[in-house]
This record gives C-alpha cells, sequence and structure tokens, in this order.
C-alpha cells in the first residue's frame, strides 16, 4: 500500500511541476526574439488556464504526503535523524516549505481570478514564482530521500 501511495505521490508531484512550471514560464515570458521555439512554445501559454489545476494537484500531493507521513516517521525517519542528519533536517525545511505554499494558495487564487488588475501583475508573477520554487524544491527534496532509502 506504501509504494502505491508514494507512486500516486510522485506521479502528483511532477503533474503539479510541469503546470507550475509552464505557468512561471509564461509569465516570465517577455517577447525577446533571441527566444529558440522550444522556449517560445513551453511559455507560450494561457497561464490563467493552469490555476486550478496547479490548485488540486498542490492539494493532491500535499494530502497523498500526509498519508505517507506516518509511514515515513515510524520506519525511516530516526535513522535519518541519527545517520544522515542532512537528508532530515533537508525533509523537515522542504514540509516547512510545502506548508507556506498551501498556506498561499487562496492569494494564489484571487491573484490569478483578478486578471484585470494591472497593479497587481508582479505581485502575481512572485507569487507564482514562489509556488514554483516551492514545488520543485520539495519535488528533488523527496525524489533524493526516496532514492536514499527513505520508503
Amino acid at each position: 500500500m506504501s509504494t502505491l501511495l508514494l507512486i500516486a505521490h510522485g506521479i502528483a508531484a511532477v503533474f503539479l511541476i510541469g503546470a507550475v512550471s509552464h505557468q512561471a514560464a509564461s509569465v516570465l515570458r517577455t517577447l525577446d526574439a533571441a527566444q529558440g521555439r522550444f522556449v517560445q512554445r513551453f511559455a507560450g501559454v494561457r497561464a490563467a488556464a493552469y490555476t486550478e489545476a496547479i490548485i488540486v494537484l498542490y492539494m493532491l500531493t500535499m494530502l497523498l504526503g500526509a498519508l505517507l507521513y506516518p509511514i515515513y516517521t515510524l520506519g525511516v525517519r530516526e535513522e535519518f535523524r541519527s545517520e544522515l542528519p542532512g537528508a532530515f533536517g533537508s525533509f523537515e525545511i522542504k514540509e516547512h516549505f510545502a506548508a507556506l505554499g498551501l498556506g498561499l494558495l487562496p492569494t494564489y487564487w484571487w491573484l490569478w481570478r483578478r486578471r484585470s488588475l494591472e497593479e497587481l501583475v508582479s505581485v502575481r508573477r512572485l507569487v507564482t514564482l514562489v509556488l514554483t520554487v516551492v514545488a520543485w524544491l520539495a519535488f528533488l527534496v523527496g525524489h533524493v530521500l526516496n532514492n536514499l532509502g527513505g520508503m
């Protein structure tokens, strides 16, 4: 059961980083002629269309992670704490950033619903980039820790 949960958690995380990366590339896109075709296509999406999917994927990934957390706590957490303190600490930091990202979701949703507020475009860009960094950080730390024998 834990393997199935871990696979579902990983798949949700991959979908999340894909969606949030497309949206982040779109809000950072400039009309620079030097951009390659791949970059133009990757960033050439309707950024607002990703908002609800990102929120649902973020909450689904967090929910699946929460279901896995007792298995991690009862399994390898103490081993990580004593033998790999860096891995233990990185997981703790990942948890905190993921929780902050979860708390940021209502603001993120509100900013993307208010597309006509031109004065908030930079704030919307910043919040989107913060969620992108959090999603990538959580994905990479989780992936490395799982490879170290986390689950």
